[in-house]
């Protein structure tokens, strides 16, 4: 990890400050892009890019380049932003849809297709995405994410197959992770039967390190003890 530059969306979430302070200590640079406003003063070997839609091409471009020219470099992207909505059908509208649409599969799209042209340059380039066990078999309420999760999965397969030989493109799929977020929103869940934030970043990692130079295509589950 030592030396290698990493872009990370949806790096001031629970997974994406996880992934960050992990790979910083394990000698990685970091551009960390959010739709939120920054919350931390700019370190050595991390750059914030803060404000940014990834929705929208323009401001994904934006945030790539400037990562690129900060560093000189960029060696993996991290798609992490995205989001969750429960909403069954009959009470909810298509706007739903539309928005994890957005959220969860073009915010990725829309990145990967700035950063190929530096990965491609990379010795080891990466990308890394997230999808959801929830979009292996969706229950009741789950549709609107877990059809955007599926999408994500299908766009890894696909863009791993154009990136053969020259980029690794992976994606993992976490069940529930525990979050603070998750506790609120599911009080009488059982949270030790949930995945830890570092669990899943380890994956993440080890999917950017040298040692998964092979592994592409590939869509893991992270199902946690339950």
């Amino acid at each position: 990890m030592n030396g290698k530059v990493l872009v990370i969306s949806g790096a001031l979430g629970a997974l994406g400050k996880e992934v960050a302070e992990i790979a910083m200590t394990r000698g990685a640079r970091i551009a960390a892009i959010d739709l939120l406003p920054s919350k931390s003063l700019q370190t050595p070997g991390r750059l914030e890019i803060c404000g940014v839609d990834l929705t929208d091409p323009g401001q994904a471009k934006m945030a790539i380049d400037k990562a690129a020219a900060h560093f000189g470099k960029l060696d993996a992207l991290l798609n992490l932003a995205g989001g969750f909505v429960f909403e069954t059908l009959v009470e909810g509208d298509s706007k739903t849809w539309q928005r994890m649409y957005a959220m969860n599969v073009l915010t990725a799209i829309n990145a990967s297709r700035v950063a190929l042209p530096y990965l491609a340059r990379s010795t080891a380039g990466r990308i890394v995405n997230v999808g959801s066990i929830a979009a292996v078999t969706a229950g009741g309420g789950m549709g609107p994410y877990a059809a955007s999760k599926s999408s994500v999965h299908r766009f890894t397969e696909a863009l791993a197959a154009e990136c053969k030989g020259q980029i690794t493109v992976n994606a993992v799929l976490p069940s529930v992770i525990d979050t603070a977020v998750n506790r609120t929103s599911m009080p009488g869940a059982d949270f030790a039967k949930w995945v830890q934030p570092r669990e899943v970043a380890e994956l993440i990692l080890f999917l950017v390190s040298d040692a998964a130079s092979a592994v592409t295509g590939a869509l893991i589950p992270v199902a946690g003890r339950g």
